[in-house]
């Protein structure tokens, strides 16, 4: 390795930096995929709590890496479109460990954990969001 440098590797994004980098995914997001999302909130913590890891039946913290929380669309009427919150949580914990043991560039990893979070949600099939994927990435 005579001659080459090494990159200069920093400290992991914090949770702040996370969310920031979440939200201009999001933005850039195609408007069809996003348009469905009025009011989403993104937040990202450490991990998933005790709670939810129990409900969804994961041992690991590190094994959830996004979540997305809100009204089934079922089960919403007209009245009930200002008393959910739909939110999606991106554990950044488990996403540097992912990022860790994958070759993907962590933007890209926030991108994909982001968009099939949203994605599960309304029911898109994996081609869809790999295609969604695929559009805000050539942006």
């Amino acid at each position: 390795m005579a001659g080459d440098e090494l990159r200069r590797f920093g400290p992991p994004p914090s949770l702040d930096e996370i969310e920031e980098l979440a939200h201009r995914i999001f933005a850039d997001l195609p408007r069809a995929f996003t348009a469905r999302c009025q009011g989403l909130a993104i937040r990202v913590l450490d991990f998933a709590d005790d709670e939810t890891l129990a409900e969804m039946g994961i041992e690991s913290p590190f094994e959830l890496a996004g979540l997305y929380r809100g009204a089934p669309l079922t089960a919403r009427g007209a009245a009930d479109l200002t008393q959910h919150l739909d939110m999606v949580f991106l554990y950044r914990r488990a996403l540097l460990d992912w990022w860790g043991e994958d070759a993907m560039d962590f933007e890209e990893l926030v991108r994909h954990v982001l968009v099939h979070e949203i994605g599960h949600h309304f029911g898109f099939s994996d081609d869809d969001m790999e295609r969604i994927e695929g559009e805000a990435s050539r942006d």
